[in-house]
């Protein structure tokens, strides 16, 4: 089996490590803080994250530099930095565990980001039901703020950072960044019309960064070890490692630290070691259930933001669900159609109608009680919710469900002609 270097999981394979503060400095940590805080002017950050072609790994695989780089320099107002780490993409489960083993790894990155855009209070929203990562986390900043690296004059710097953590109540559109902005505000978590985009108008109405855990948690490293280091990793658009979190029906499901450079076929064969029970492949979703399938036509597929895109699917969150023959399609349209309907806020009307109506069609079909016209209504319906809406869960519900029937027609033609799954035993 192919290995690489991991750079965000490392950590944790370290004999007795336990993510508590002696263990974090004894591995090397906090020393991006000790030479760049104070030392390296923020402008100059920003530029080597830059070249070192970071891209969010929260979903949209937008350049991090670029994105801080919005920050209005003159504003007299507060700067914010929140961490997104909501994480809620069924499928997904990376950011948990950055948490929960490593959470040192986080804040040391959320003191750089926060220096990097003149932030001197920052936040840590994380999902509602991460009861045990929160309180690993808050054990984490009583931690550093009482060695320093957290509080007033940050090692003597001068610079100053608060971080807050914040507890969601389970609502996925608060993964959204603007959604989460509103939640934090205490207002309903319901995205905002862009523009203005956070940078320029976000918390308090002020000048805003939200990034990723696993975005984040990459900063160390990158300005420890250089932006050519980390440029060298991965594609020429796509650079650095990103953890795939594997699951379904797979020998080895877990989280899989590996280059952007790898394909689906290494990544499920050689690190997943294939599918499980000596079943063939029958589907993929390559980037948590709001990503369209793909299938085994598509294993030599990058699996890179680029690739992904290519291919007719995206990257995501990175969580890689695996279904072998025998698994109904139909079945799974319904699931995922269940799940975005109940979690949609409602603010739109193709988001909030198209939702219901695709989960109403699947479960119909998927009882025996299908039309031939259900299959035309549906993606119908899906052309209807695509880019119509505030944010983009109109277009994570649709895009799937367009996708199985893109790939499986045939299957869900089967469920309306005998009224009834024809692989059910």
């Amino acid at each position: 089996m192919p290995t690489y270097e991991k750079i965000l999981l490392k950590n944790m394979e370290r004999p007795g490590y336990a993510g508590t503060l002696p263990d974090y400095l004894a591995a090397g940590g906090y020393e991006a803080v000790r030479t760049v805080v104070g030392k390296i002017p923020p402008a100059g950050v920003i530029e080597i994250v830059k070249r070192s072609g970071l891209r969010g790994r929260g979903g949209a695989g937008f350049p991090t530099g670029l994105k801080w780089g919005f920050v209005p320099k003159d504003s007299d107002r507060p700067k914010y930095l929140l961490c997104n780490a909501d994480e809620s993409e069924p499928g997904t489960f990376k950011d948990r565990q950055l948490i929960e083993r490593d959470p040192h790894q986080l804040l040391e990155g959320m003191i750089l980001a926060a220096y990097a855009i003149g932030c001197h209070h920052s936040y840590i929203y994380i999902r509602g039901e991460l009861v045990h990562g929160a309180g690993v986390l808050a054990r984490a900043l009583a931690e550093a703020t009482a060695q320093g690296f957290l509080g007033k004059n940050i090692l003597g710097s001068g610079y100053d950072l608060e971080i807050t953590l914040h507890r969601g109540a389970g609502a996925y559109i608060c993964g959204e960044e603007t959604a989460l902005i509103e939640s934090l505000e205490g207002k309903k978590g319901m995205p905002r019309i862009r523009p203005p985009f956070p940078a320029v108008r976000g918390l308090y109405q002020s000048p805003t960064v939200v990034n990723n855990v696993e975005t984040l948690c990459n900063l160390p490293h990158i300005l420890t070890r250089g932006p050519e280091w980390y440029a060298s990793i991965g594609t020429e658009k796509s650079k650095g490692t990103r953890i795939f979190s594997v699951s379904g029906h797979v020998n080895r499901p877990g989280n899989h630290e590996l280059p952007l450079s790898v394909t689906l076929r290494e990544l499920l064969t050689e690190h997943a070691g294939g599918v499980s029970g000596g079943r063939a492949l029958k589907a993929v979703i390559p980037g948590g259930a709001s990503a369209p399938v793909l299938t085994p036509q598509h294993l030599d597929v990058g699996m890179d933001f680029e690739s992904l895109a290519a291919a007719g699917s995206m990257g995501g969150s990175g969580g890689v669900i695996v279904m072998a023959e025998g698994t109904c399609m139909v079945k799974v349209g319904e699931v995922v159609a269940r799940f975005f309907h109940h979690e949609s806020c409602g603010q739109c009307t193709q988001c909030r109608e198209g939702t219901a109506w695709l989960h109403k069609v699947l479960a119909r079909i998927e009882r025996g009680g299908g039309r031939r016209e259900d299959l035309d209504l549906l993606l119908d319906v899906c052309d209807n919710m695509t880019g119509q809406t505030i944010c983009v869960l109109s277009d994570a519900a649709a895009l799937p469900v367009s996708s199985y029937l893109r790939y499986f027609r045939d299957e869900f033609e089967a469920h309306v002609r005998e009224r009834r799954c024809p692989l059910a035993s």
